[in-house]
């Protein structure tokens, strides 16, 4: 029995080994020369005061956490990612009984720019967007603290989104 049972654990180091098992994520497909992205802060051309900071420290997190191009300033780095918040919008989407509004959606529009130090463009993405739906209170502040949860949330998915093109869809 205790030599099926080594013969096994043999076959299944063997197996293993060989089977095309590799670690996920190191392989990219960054254009040749950058190692380095800078993201300054992204321009809001909205009337939702604030808004660029949660983008803007979306893109920064993604970058930083993955690792595979350095996040530096923009007078240190190969490549800078731009970003315009166009636009922001909020709809209410359901009511209670008496007409008013229980959730709300809301809707932010970017554009991002990939381009080199050299001042050539890489990449354009225009009018990137997508929503998120957020609860409302009679409490302002309650209200108000699920919309800026709701944009948090925006700008997380969008920056991974951008981080996975930039690394995958070159």
């Amino acid at each position: 029995m205790a030599f099926l049972k080594k013969l096994f654990l043999a076959f299944f180091a063997v197996l293993m080994a060989g089977c095309g098992y590799q670690m996920v994520g190191k392989e990219t497909h960054v254009p040749p020369g950058i190692h380095s992205i800078a993201v300054p802060t992204f321009v809001n051309q909205t009337f939702e005061p604030g808004i660029e900071v949660p983008f803007t420290q979306g893109f920064l997190r993604e970058f930083i956490q993955d690792r595979r191009v350095k996040v530096v300033g923009r007078d240190e780095a190969d490549s800078i990612l731009e970003g315009i918040i166009k636009s922001f919008q909020i709809s209410s989407v359901s009511y209670d009984p008496s007409g008013i509004a229980l959730e709300y959606q809301t809707t932010v529009v970017i554009d991002l720019t990939l381009t080199k130090k050299t001042g050539e463009i890489i990449w354009v993405e225009k009018n990137l967007s997508d929503s998120r739906f957020y609860r409302t209170s009679r409490n302002i502040l309650v209200s108000e603290s699920n919309k800026a949860a709701a944009i948090q949330s925006l700008a997380r998915f969008m920056a991974e989104r951008m981080r996975n093109r930039f690394f995958y869809n070159f």
